[in-house]
């Protein structure tokens, strides 16, 4: 019996469907999923999400969050997902140097903290792309 992966960002769900396999990113360190696991819930750390299906594996980077297995189904919440092969590492490093100079300036002028964790968020994320990316090449 395969297990149903859902992986959603608060702007769409990045990947849904049936999997072999799941090995999640979580704070205290990986964690293997197989159908039949027992049910967690836990977070997760800004890192490599691996899918085996039919025998193929997907990498995905994806950024903090929470992960929940219940039954023969993994969701995942994640503030950031992208699958690794579709990574610009030139726009990764642009987008983090742009947000590393916008977050010195905000935390400067003492800007607004949600704002400051936005963009703390963007140079967290551009890391865990840059660091999966070059990994698998």
């Amino acid at each position: 019996m395969p297990l149903t992966l859902e992986i959603v960002t608060p702007e769409e769900t990045i990947y849904s469907d049936t999997v072999d396999s799941v090995v999640l990113p979580t704070v205290v360190g990986e964690a293997g999923i197989l159908p039949g696991h027992v049910p967690i819930l836990t977070m997760l750390k800004p890192g490599e999400l691996a899918v085996t299906k039919d025998g193929q594996k997907t990498m995905l980077a994806v950024d903090k969050g929470f992960a929940q297995v219940l039954g023969d189904k993994v969701s995942v919440l994640a503030e950031g997902a992208i699958d690794i092969a579709e990574i610009d590492l030139t726009a990764v490093e642009e987008a983090q140097e742009r947000a590393e100079k916008a977050l010195a300036e905000a935390r400067a002028q003492k800007v607004d903290p949600a704002e400051v964790e936005k963009l703390e968020t963007i140079v967290r994320f551009s890391l865990a792309q840059k660091l999966a990316k070059k990994k698998r090449h």
